[in-house]
């Protein structure tokens, strides 16, 4: 899923490159190899495998995911994503500093109290009931992933030959394969075997071994649940909060730097000059040459107040030294405020996130807008990975007029919830909802609720389709944390969208040609705010001009919907 995760320093793609060759002969756990295959999977497998070759991890794990989605069917694709998970996971939890500093200081007992808390939290908390084999197994992967990473050798396994790296191997897999795991108890003895014969084979830290048990386990339950690292529970926890302490930009690592995507109003970097497209080449002196993208991205974090000297390279001008300082940034959750048609007092904004302050600047805009004289609204979420459930419940309230807006359901009773909304507060502005395929989770359920509820016209691409609900469960054993799936959510009409999303009112495709057609597949909606009754019917709906669809082709879709509306409902009797 290409969806952007707007981290600490908005890095949302990481990747970790080489240090040093990974060890010849040591990879029981391979990199895919081209597939000489005459069918549409052939193009998608050379690709992946380049990434591996590349070792751009989290540029592989989301080409593999999407192939997989389009391929369900495909058993080597799952098999590719579960090894590009794995690698991705040990670059982060080991590019990671909160991470590389507290493993060290972890003795074999704090590693093995860990683990045992997190099958706590699985056994306890998680949708399904845990597989406990299965966990085990995926711990097994990990640990013979890692020893073909250079990060986690150089700092575990230094003086290993690559002959012994294989042995470790192949010695992981016969101490695991094979036995019968039935509970949590038995999961803990087997691990705590395999990491004591290890030490003693091998001379692999105990604490390491377990460790990577313990990101093997989560990563085992589903696609959405994972281990956090003390880093990665900071970064998301400021994504919660919508602020943090840094620059004020969002990035995205390449071979040739940090490139930045975006640059949020009145922090240090927007300050500073920094533009979108602009790029870090080096970070306090240290160039791409000299560090990973990765590391000089973590290299920009710091305590508030402190300083940090950027080499910028821009196609404005020659590469410039910046000095910036670090400082807490208000990360907004609504953009673009504004009326995009003056004419038919047609108001827009887009939102990025579902976040603690979501439901506070979705009244600021819908209040500007007002004042602006909005008659109707365009809410934006196409790109939008979702947040809160809270947020997202929020800001349905404000425009359905009461029922359910989503119900939750998971395997403890706890999880079960039905959240309604309430006739006090409610915005009666005629409404269009843009999603695309990045909408997902929060934003699904915003769009769920709008379309259910016939209270407005979605319009644009099939959704994500991520209908689960995840939770934050910090450790006590350790500064780090689990995030687990602990409940599966449906729309007002009861539809689970696992998988396969929500569906527009008006669908916008795009061609080759990035032109740009919209057709409204679903049944019409049956209230004055609806398609149906804005002079649109089953057939198709204008289609766009070719210089409309190199604008914005679901916002043109989009507009046509709202201009059609105010003019059914001038008409009216």
């Amino acid at each position: 899923m290409s969806v952007r995760r707007l981290y600490a320093v908005g890095r949302f793609l990481a990747v970790c490159l080489v240090l040093a060759g990974p060890p010849a002969g040591a990879q029981v756990v391979t990199l895919a190899e081209p597939i000489a295959v005459a069918d549409d999977m052939a193009a998608v497998f050379q690709k992946g495998s380049q990434l591996e070759r590349e070792r751009r991890w989290a540029e592989a794990l989301t080409h593999y995911e999407d192939a997989l989605r389009q391929h369900p069917e495909r058993t080597e694709l799952q098999q590719r994503v579960t090894i590009s998970r794995a690698h991705y996971e040990v670059c982060r939890r080991y590019n990671d500093p909160s991470f590389a500093g507290a493993i060290s200081a972890l003795s074999e007992r704090d590693a093995l109290a860990i683990y045992d808390e997190v099958l706590l939290k699985v056994q306890s908390h998680f949708v399904q009931e845990p597989k406990w084999n299965r966990l085990v197994t995926s711990g097994l992967v990990s640990v013979q992933v890692a020893v073909t990473e250079p990060l986690f050798v150089s700092k575990h396994l230094p003086a290993l030959s690559a002959d012994r790296l294989g042995a470790l191997q192949a010695d992981v897999q016969k101490l695991v394969a094979g036995r019968t795991v039935a509970d949590r108890k038995q999961a803990a003895e087997l691990v705590q075997l395999v990491a004591g014969t290890l030490n003693a084979r091998f001379g692999l830290p105990p604490q390491a071994a377990i460790m990577e048990f313990v990101g093997g386990a989560a990563a085992a339950l589903d696609e959405y649940s994972s281990f956090l690292t003390g880093g990665q529970m900071d970064e998301l926890f400021s994504q919660i909060e919508g602020n943090f302490v840094g620059l004020g930009v969002e990035l995205k690592t390449e071979k040739t730097g940090l490139v930045i995507v975006s640059v949020i109003p009145g922090g240090p970097a927007a300050q500073g000059g920094i533009k979108p497209g602009d790029t870090i080449v080096a970070v306090d002196g240290k160039s791409i040459g000299e560090a990973s993208p990765d590391a000089l991205a973590d290299m920009l974090r710091g305590p508030e107040g402190t300083e940090v000297v950027v080499t910028m390279h821009s196609s404005r001008s020659s590469p410039e030294n910046l000095r910036l300082t670090r400082r807490r940034v208000e990360i907004p959750s609504v953009e673009q405020v504004k009326i995009v048609d003056p004419r038919y007092g047609v108001g827009y904004f887009k939102l990025t996130s579902f976040q603690k302050t979501t439901s506070r600047d979705v009244d600021a805009a819908l209040w500007k807008l007002h004042e602006l004289g909005m008659r109707q609204l365009i809410i934006d979420l196409r790109g939008n990975p979702g947040g809160l459930l809270k947020a997202a419940v929020d800001v349905a309230d404000k425009f359905v007029y009461d029922g359910m807006i989503v119900a939750t359901r998971g395997r403890s009773p706890r999880e079960d919830f039905d959240h309604r909304g309430e006739v006090a507060g409610t915005w009666r502005v005629p409404l269009v909802v843009l999603i695309d395929h990045d909408s997902a989770s929060a934003s699904e359920i915003l769009a769920g609720a709008i379309r259910d509820h016939r209270r407005g016209t979605v319009v644009g691409q099939t959704s994500y389709g991520k209908g689960s609900v995840q939770g934050i469960f910090p450790l006590a054993a350790s500064n780090v944390g689990v995030r687990l799936t602990t409940a599966k959510w449906y729309t007002p009409s009861g539809q689970a969208i696992s998988g396969a999303g929500i569906k527009p009112d008006v669908a916008v495709a795009l061609n080759a040609n990035s032109h740009a057609a919209a057709t409204q597949v679903l049944k019409p909606a049956t209230n004055a705010n609806s398609a149906s009754e804005s002079g649109l019917d089953n057939r198709s709906v204008a289609a766009l001009s070719p210089a409309a669809a190199e604008k914005d082709a679901i916002l043109e879709a989009a507009l046509q919907v709202a201009r059609s509306q105010t003019s059914s409902r001038r008409t009216q009797p």
